[in-house]
C-alpha cells in the first residue's frame, strides 16, 4: 500500500451562533491514495461542504478547526496560513458548486488563468502560461479559440469544466471536487465524469468527490463515506458498501434511489438533527428503523466489518452492549429519549 496523499484524523469544525457552536463536522477520519477517489455522501446539512473546506483551510472567520489534516508530513490544521495559502492551488485543489459565481463575469477566461498561474508560478512568461492554460481547456473538450472569452459566452457546463481547468491548470496532487455535476444535464454530467476519471488516470491525482448522486458514486468513486450528522457512519470500498451496506442510514439513502426498476418512492421520515443540540448515542436513532435500547444511551463505536467501517451498535462491540440494550425501540421511546 502506497502512503496516503491526505490522512484526516478527528476532524472537527464548529460554528459560532447564539444558541451554541454549530458541530457541522465531529470527529471525521479517513485516508486518500494517489489517484483514488472517495466519494462523500449525505443528506443536505451533513457536513459534506463543511468538511471538504476544512480540508483545505478554507472556512469562514469565526469558524474553529481541530484534529489532522496530515499533508506530506504536515499538519494543515496547526500550520500558518501563509503555509497553506501557498499550498492551494499547486498541491490542493478545489472545484467549486456553482462555476458562475466563481468566475469573475467582467475578466476574460484568459486573464483568470494569467492571474491563478502568475499567483503561485511567477516565473512563467506570457507564452508559457497560454500553453498551459490552452493545453489544460483543451483536456477539458473546450477550443483555443474561445480562450479570450467571457464567463457568459459559455454554457452551464462548459463554465464547469473551465473551473476543472482552473483548478488542474496547477497539477495539485489531491482535489476537492464539491458537488461538481449539480444542475448539468446528464449528458454533461456524464462527461464532467470522464474528465475527472482520465485525471486521475493521468496525473495520479486524489479526488474527493462531495455528491447527492449514489449512481455516479458507483461509477466513479474508488470508496464511498456515508456522512450522517457531522460523522462518518460508514466507509468503504464501492462495489461493498453498495452491495453489502451496515449501517441503517446507508441502507435507508440506498431505498431512496430511482431506478429504471422502481415502482414506489422511499423515503427517510424526519430530518438530520439540529447539530447544536444532537440526539444522544446514536445520532441517527430518532430515524432509525433498527434503533435499539442501547442506541440513545452510548455512542457507538467504529467497527470493522469485513472491509467497512461502521459506525452502530448493530454490529458491537459486544461486550459494551448492556443487558437488554438490543431490545428493539419503539418509537415512543423513541420520542421520550429526544425530550430528555
Amino acid at each position: 500500500m502506497t502512503e496516503p496523499v491526505i490522512s484526516v484524523r478527528d476532524l472537527r469544525v464548529w460554528y459560532g451562533s447564539e444558541r451554541g457552536p454549530v458541530r457541522a463536522v465531529d470527529g471525521v477520519t479517513f485516508d486518500l491514495r494517489p489517484g483514488e477517489t472517495l466519494g462523500l455522501v449525505g443528506e443536505s446539512g451533513c457536513g459534506k461542504s463543511t468538511l471538504g473546506r476544512g480540508v483545505l483551510g478554507l472556512l469562514p472567520r469565526g469558524a474553529k478547526l481541530a484534529g489532522e489534516v496530515n499533508y506530506e508530513g504536515r499538519n494543515l490544521v496547526t500550520a500558518s496560513p501563509k503555509a497553506i495559502q501557498r499550498l492551494r492551488g499547486p498541491d490542493l485543489g478545489l472545484i467549486f458548486q456553482e462555476p458562475l459565481t466563481r468566475l469573475n463575469p467582467l475578466l476574460r477566461i484568459s486573464d483568470q488563468f494569467e492571474e491563478t498561474l502568475r499567483t503561485h508560478e511567477p516565473g512563467l512568461s506570457k507564452q508559457d502560461i497560454r500553453h498551459r492554460s490552452i493545453e489544460v481547456l483543451r483536456a477539458m473538450g473546450i477550443p483555443p479559440t474561445r480562450y479570450r472569452a467571457y464567463p457568459h459566452e459559455f454554457s452551464g457546463g462548459m463554465r464547469q469544466r473551465i473551473m476543472i481547468a482552473l483548478a488542474l491548470v496547477l497539477r495539485p496532487s489531491f482535489v476537492v471536487a464539491d458537488e461538481p455535476t449539480t444542475a448539468l444535464d446528464v449528458l454533461v454530467e456524464a462527461q464532467i465524469i470522464g474528465i475527472l476519471g482520465d485525471l486521475r488516470r493521468n496525473f495520479d491525482t486524489s479526488l474527493l468527490f462531495i455528491t447527492h448522486n449514489l449512481g455516479i458514486v458507483a461509477e466513479a468513486c474508488d470508496r464511498v463515506a456515508v456522512m450522517y450528522a457531522g460523522r462518518i457512519v460508514e466507509q468503504g470500498p464501492v462495489t461493498e458498501v453498495f452491495a453489502r451496506p451496515q449501517h441503517p442510514y446507508t441502507r435507508e439513502l440506498l431505498r431512496s434511489t430511482i431506478s429504471l426498476s422502481t415502482t414506489g418512492l422511499h423515503y427517510i421520515p424526519g430530518a438530520p438533527p439540529d447539530l447544536i443540540e444532537p440526539p444522544s448515542g446514536c445520532r441517527f436513532h430518532p430515524r432509525c428503523p433498527s434503533a435499539m435500547r442501547v442506541c440513545p444511551e452510548q455512542f457507538p463505536e467504529q467497527v470493522e466489518v469485513g472491509p467497512q467501517r461502521v459506525e452502530c451498535w448493530l454490529h458491537g462491540p459486544d461486550e459494551l452492549v448492556p443487558e437488554g440494550g438490543r431490545e428493539p425501540l419503539v418509537r415512543e421511546e423513541i420520542t421520550v429519549a429526544d425530550e430528555a
